[in-house]
């Protein structure tokens, strides 16, 4: 296959609500969606959205490096897979989607099995409920009657004085078996994680993202051995890199953002160096388009074909509109689109 052109369509997506961080605030997703086409008609799709709160370069960056772009035409698919290693991570993802969404649909499968060809056909998703003191217990009850067993709150953001409580009053109203997933957005020193550790025991806490302020090889691992659930690294991924958090079992989990990392391909090494040291990954979105949703996807299909955790699929909701058909999610199941490649179709202007 032959590429004739890869260019950028912009989008501005405005949230239903807020989304509220330790880090900040976001109102609305602005990027680009990423069009690959070949000689023969076929178009392949990619996400472009980003995101520097998360460690991917900004939109001026991104669209500085999209001027490199033109140099894909006329290469083969592989060759310019082979030539987008200089791009940005946010705009390496999407152009690498598009193309290889092009290569799994020349191969007619599905872009998970690309990636590993025992991918599961859907994955476990965690609901997203918000941020601890605001959110009602009604609200985590509601999702773990509706399928949901993993439930992402934010923390954090306010007081322990607001926050613990909070999670008492949603854990003691939960159906049995569901567990929290919490993201403190690297909010706290090793201190102030200790105390909140402390304030949440005997609650079902299935893991804590991003505990520290500023995170380091060693104060994760010593963070991590005084507690009994997982500690993962996401923001301190893209801060830190894989390799010294593995070597040095900082964690248990890794979160795996694929627009942070610079595509698919490199969460799919990450993924294979942390299961050879028995440390956990999931993928998750960055509250992205349609497009970046099921990208994101196929990853977790990749990387957990046995579908033994939740990954951070269910952002869609969060989005008033979209640029392209949802992910289907059904009883706290993301179900992959067995049509060839990444199974996107774009919305009609």
């Amino acid at each position: 296959m032959t590429l004739t052109s890869v260019t950028l369509r912009p989008y501005s997506l405005p949230l239903r609500k807020a989304w509220v961080t330790a880090k900040g605030v976001i109102t609305e997703r602005v990027g680009w969606l990423v069009i690959a086409g070949t000689a023969k008609g076929r178009l392949g799709y990619g996400d472009c959205a980003p995101l520097p709160s998360i460690g991917t370069e900004t939109m001026e960056e991104a669209g500085i490096g999209a001027a490199a772009l033109g140099q894909l035409q006329g290469l083969s698919v592989d060759n310019a897979l082979d030539s987008i290693d200089g791009l940005p991570p946010a705009l390496k993802c999407g152009v690498e989607t598009a193309l290889l969404d092009l290569a799994a649909q020349a191969k007619g499968i599905p872009l998970a099995k690309t990636l590993n060809p025992a991918a599961a056909r859907s994955v476990n998703v965690n609901a997203v409920i918000g941020t601890a003191d605001t959110e009602t217990p009604g609200q985590a009850e509601k999702a773990g009657l509706l399928g949901f067993r993993v439930l992402k709150i934010k923390v954090g953001i306010h007081d322990r004085a607001s926050e613990l409580p909070a999670l008492r009053a949603t854990a003691s109203r939960l159906p049995e078996g569901v567990t929290l997933r919490l993201d403190a957005n690297g909010a706290w020193t090793p201190d102030q994680a200790r105390i909140f550790f402390d304030g949440v025991e005997g609650l079902p806490v299935e893991s804590v993202e991003d505990p520290l302020r500023d995170p380091t090889p060693g104060s994760l691992a010593g963070l991590q051995k005084t507690v009994p659930f997982p500690l993962a690294a996401d923001e301190s991924l893209v801060r830190i890199g894989a390799a010294p958090l593995i070597e040095a079992r900082a964690v248990r989990r890794i979160v795996l953002k694929p627009m942070a990392l610079g595509g698919l391909r490199a969460a799919l090494d990450i993924a294979d160096q942390a299961k050879s040291a028995n440390v956990s990954t999931v993928a998750t979105t960055t509250i992205d388009s349609a497009a970046g949703v099921l990208a994101a996807t196929h990853l977790a299909a990749a990387i957990d074909p046995d579908r033994r955790l939740a990954h951070g699929l269910a952002t869609g909701e969060w989005l008033k509109s979209d640029i392209g058909q949802g992910l289907e999610i059904k009883n706290g199941r993301a179900f992959i689109i067995q049509s060839p490649g990444l199974g996107f179709q774009p919305l009609s202007k």
